[in-house]
């Protein structure tokens, strides 16, 4: 029962993640923002759905006593982690270098712009 609840919490959690990673797809403002958010929340969402599929399998693997497709799960899951971790910080890289060899300059800063916006009144003396 415990154990049911830590599992769901771990989806749950993953699941929270992943969600904030497809926002903010749609509330950054450039492609190197975005894909820096959607990098680092999906990453961490899954592997937090990682962990409780592999803690799952891990106990229904040992509570059935030793029925081999739990074990089948648990090999599948860590390999897919693995790949995840390989996969997603290389395809983070190549996009954002992509990005930077077409001249795709990342948007100002909130704070800069509001600074410039000063100085062209004359309120902030440079």
């Amino acid at each position: 029962m415990v154990l049911g609840i830590f599992v769901g919490l771990l989806l749950l959690v993953g699941l929270v993640f992943n969600c904030l990673g497809v926002a903010s797809m749609y509330r950054f403002p450039d492609v190197y923002t975005r894909m820096h958010g959607a990098t680092k929340c999906t990453t961490f969402g899954t592997l937090f759905t990682i962990f409780g599929l592999l803690l799952y399998s891990f106990v229904r693997f040992i509570a059935v006593e030793g029925e081999s497709r739990f074990m089948v799960l648990f090999i599948h899951v860590f390999i897919a982690g693995v790949v995840l971790m390989i996969s997603n910080p290389t395809g983070a890289h190549a996009l954002a270098r992509a990005a930077h060899r077409s001249k795709t300059l990342p948007e100002p800063a909130l704070v800069d712009v509001l600074e410039e916006k000063e100085r062209h009144k004359g309120g902030i003396a440079a």
